[in-house]
């Protein structure tokens, strides 16, 4: 009884966190379970990386506090042999047996490819038939929900990171422990002139272009960034702590990449690309009137097909000194 009620709970999760969260609490009421972890996993140049994400520590579940990159817990996966070869394989799972008799189970969650995450699993002993069946019937019913999750999270025409996410991944990234150098950042990714393509061109088009910017998006950008279409021909890229020199030879490296693709029919499609910090972000209620964003689109000018920062653009001069949004005063 008890564990239908924590699979109710389970389903009544509308965060991938808490859904995660709630079936490890939901494995730890197993028999002879000694611990239960969530793993995350990274692609970095062609080579998987793993690191602790939640565990249970004094009893309670807790979640790693710092990013992928910074945090010392991560190590290349090969140091796991059995689960190297299994994400290797794409095989369902991998069992060992411990120097000290203990079991481990890894059941890696394949809904995309590279995979994410795996829920790793610590017995005293190996489970019988009857209760291996009853922790894979469980993961396939967490596994089912976050797919549901995730495509709820997803826009239907590009498979990017929907409108509605946003909020919660943008204060997630405001948050991030990082040094007074590295800051994380968020950019706006504008299709220049678009309606023009869908006036020229027809919307089918148009709709092929706006694929294959996702497309060079998922390329340009890596696993760590969180990439959203967040309406009509806005593109958001949530960006990892980093310089913020770095941060613009990426986002120039990406405008440039745009530039010189050819698409089909259309032929020559640019962007312009406007970035601020995303902890100064957060005081806005909503990108589009986000006076960072349109300081960086339109406030220099005729200026397209470029990169620009908020805060340079308000040191030169380039902005107004005051914004105001929702009676708060930004500047």
């Amino acid at each position: 009884m008890r564990i239908l009620q924590n699979l109710v709970q389970m389903t009544e999760q509308r965060d991938h966190l808490r859904l995660e969260l709630s079936v490890l609490s939901t494995f730890l009421q197993l028999p002879h379970i000694q611990s239960v972890r969530a793993l995350e996993l990274l692609k970095l140049d062609d080579a998987y990386w793993v690191r602790p994400r939640t565990w249970l520590h004094n009893d309670q579940l807790v979640t790693a506090a710092q990013d992928f990159m910074n945090d010392p817990a991560r190590k290349p996966l090969q140091s796991v042999p059995h689960l190297h070869a299994c994400i290797t394989q794409r095989a369902q799972q991998a069992q060992q047996t411990g120097v000290h008799g203990q079991y481990i189970l890894w059941l890696p969650v394949w809904m995309h490819e590279p995979v994410h995450a795996c829920v790793e699993i610590i017995r005293a002993t190996p489970p019988s038939k009857h209760e291996l069946d009853v922790i894979l019937a469980i993961f396939t019913v967490y596994k089912n929900y976050q797919s549901l999750l995730d495509y709820s999270e997803r826009d239907a025409l590009t498979g990017l990171l929907n409108r509605k996410t946003f909020d919660e991944h943008l204060m997630r990234f405001a948050a991030q422990v990082h040094d007074s150098e590295e800051q994380p950042w968020l950019a706006v990714i504008d299709i220049d002139h678009f309606k023009q393509v869908n006036d020229r061109f027809g919307h089918l088009f148009g709709d092929e272009v706006l694929i294959l910017v996702a497309n060079l998006l998922r390329t340009a950008f890596g696993t760590q960034h969180r990439i959203f279409r967040f309406g009509g021909e806005e593109f958001v890229v949530l960006m990892p702590p980093m310089r913020r020199e770095a941060t613009q030879a990426a986002l120039e490296a990406f405008r440039e990449t745009v530039a010189r693709h050819a698409f089909p029919q259309v032929g020559s499609v640019t962007v312009s690309i406007g970035f601020a910090c995303a902890k100064l972000v957060v005081f806005c209620n909503a990108v589009e009137d986000n006076p960072f964003m349109a300081g960086a689109f339109h406030g220099v000018g005729d200026g397209r097909n470029r990169v620009c920062q908020y805060e340079q653009l308000h040191a030169d001069g380039q902005l107004h000194h005051a914004q105001i949004h929702d009676d708060i005063e930004l500047f």
